[in-house]
């Protein structure tokens, strides 16, 4: 799915999103004590990718972070723009990023890749790593099922993953798997009820 289809689709129900998952206090204590621990962990500047109305953004940045927010949505940037003045962020696309080679120590993918075509998955996973520091972490979060097929997500059509299947993939664009996991989504959790699906993966030094 093109990058435009994507940020209407998410603009078209920006309001009712940030209703449902845009605090903090909406996610799953799981889900924030994974990125805290990611966080903590990966050195340097750290881009979140996809980042919605920016909740995740600052949740980096409160921890005195240096960080970046990039998504397509017009309506969500403006939303992150508007809650979290003092924050940066960019109006670009995960597929051509307007960014160095390795200017990041870390990024965030969470739950921002799930509608990409499964053929293009591979390039955008090189173009994260391509700004991604030696020694650097990606996080990314997905729903957990047979990878690549697609289903009616709420917003627009999404995809499954699983975390062998981007294993193989991160390992193409030179990162090695360092944390994989795969949990049920707690019972009346915001969001989907499908199976959640994370991994952490490091880039390798330059040989």
């Amino acid at each position: 799915m093109r990058d435009e289809q994507v940020a209407a689709a998410y603009d078209a129900r920006a309001a009712e999103y940030i209703a449902l998952i845009g605090s903090l206090d909406q996610m799953e204590r799981a889900d924030v004590a994974l990125i805290a621990r990611w966080r903590d962990e990966t050195p340097g500047s750290l881009l979140d990718a996809g980042c919605g109305p920016g909740l995740w953004t600052a949740f980096l940045a409160g921890a005195g972070r240096d960080v970046i927010g990039l998504d397509v949505s017009a309506e969500f940037l403006a939303a992150a723009r508007e809650r979290h003045p003092a924050l940066r962020f960019e109006a670009a696309s995960v597929r051509d990023l307007p960014f160095a080679d390795e200017a990041f120590g870390g990024v965030l993918a969470w739950y921002s890749l799930i509608h990409l075509p499964p053929d293009e998955l591979p390039a955008v996973i090189a173009e994260l790593g391509r700004v991604l520091a030696p020694g650097g972490r990606m996080l990314i979060g997905f729903f957990d099922g047979p990878p690549g097929e697609p289903f009616a997500h709420a917003i627009t059509t999404a995809h499954y993953w699983s975390a062998d299947a981007l294993t193989v993939l991160l390992g193409d664009a030179g990162l090695a798997v360092v944390h994989a996991e795969r949990r049920e989504r707690e019972p009346g959790a915001a969001g989907s009820v499908r199976p959640h699906g994370a991994v952490i993966a490091e880039r390798r030094a330059s040989v």
